[in-house]
């Protein structure tokens, strides 16, 4: 797809009105996302030749070893953040709890938080497989003027305003959405700015990709596993093709411009799923449905779930949307 002649920036100030923010809010939040997007880019980039591959040696909250570059990109996004004086709020896979950001001035008088994984698929970074990082961003709904609480971050995926995510590969894009279509900006390095290169993003209703890790098919849901022997069967249009990553956003991003499924079902190893609820499957949910796909955890849509924990687990299926309804009514014939 040739590039557009037009800027994120100036995409953001053309379609401002479109926003549930405030005038000009958008604009430093992208920019704020944006900037600490390039320095993780450079750092991803370069991984080879210095001292940031490999484990830290920590482990996060939800049991997972950290990369070193999960650590730096963190840093980078809440520094960056906070820096620009316009979120009162953070919450991050690597952190234990939501960060409370003051404004410059000691207050809190600013009305959206921010929940993100840094640097999803790190564990792929030592291999040089495509990486990125994911955001969502909602108002808050506790009184302006008090630090931001808990019931900040637990909202709905439909109370999201903006959401969306930077994809690390062979170029670096920038894809969101803020509730009126998807557009893709890809960055130009020789310049540093991000040029709207996806106009109008849409997931084919059908495709011929399941993406899912086969290599735990004996602990799946036996809905799960009929399913998948429905895309492998020989008829009219199947076998499907297997294509799984294992990097969240490029399995989507490949997905939603080809035509597919992911799958990350419930296990007898993960019962309540692996992927996080808060900032991996909200904004993608958002996303796709934005995309004319669809988000399910097998029965019910991702954006409804009314989360109950900062890092809650749940299964995740989402792709076109004549594939997702398919494995629901796989799902559907062994609900308890």
């Amino acid at each position: 797809m040739p590039f557009k002649n037009i800027t994120l920036g100036e995409f953001i100030i053309e379609n401002q009105e479109q926003f549930k923010f405030a005038e000009g809010e958008l604009s430093r939040l992208m920019n704020s996302i944006t900037l600490a997007a390039k320095v993780v880019n450079h750092e991803v980039n370069k991984a080879g030749l210095v001292d940031i591959l490999g484990a830290s040696g920590d482990v996060n909250i939800q049991g997972e070893t950290q990369q070193k570059l999960d650590i730096f990109a963190n840093t980078v996004f809440i520094n960056t953040l906070k820096r620009r004086d316009i979120v009162c709020g953070f919450a991050s896979e690597e952190e234990d709890d939501f960060v409370i950001v003051s404004d410059n001035d000691g207050g809190f008088d600013h009305k959206y938080v921010v929940l993100i994984d840094p640097l999803d698929g790190s564990s792929n970074i030592d291999v040089n497989v495509s990486v990125g990082t994911i955001f969502s961003i909602y108002r808050r709904v506790s009184p302006v003027g008090t630090p931001v609480i808990l019931k900040d971050f637990l909202q709905k995926g439909r109370n999201q305003v903006a959401a969306g995510y930077i994809v690390y590969g062979t170029s670096t894009m920038l894809v969101y959405t803020t509730g009126h279509g998807v557009n893709g900006f890809t960055l130009n390095p020789a310049l540093g700015s991000y040029y709207l290169s996806h106009p109008n993003m849409k997931f084919p209703e059908m495709g011929s990709v399941y993406s899912v890790n086969e290599g735990n098919y004996v602990h799946f849901p036996q809905g799960v596993k009929d399913y998948i022997k429905y895309c492998q069967r020989e008829e009219e249009d199947r076998p499907y093709t297997l294509r799984y990553i294992g990097s969240l956003v490029s399995d989507f991003h490949r997905n939603m411009i080809k035509g597919g499924i992911y799958i990350y079902p419930t296990s007898t190893k993960a019962p309540k799923g692996k992927l996080r609820l808060l900032y991996e499957c909200n904004p993608m949910a958002f996303l796709a449905e934005q995309a004319n796909g669809k988000a399910s955890d097998g029965y019910q849509a991702i954006l409804d779930i009314e989360p109950t924990e900062l890092h809650q687990r749940v299964p995740f299926f989402v792709g076109s949307i004549k594939m997702v309804e398919k494995a629901e009514e796989f799902m559907t014939l062994y609900k308890e």
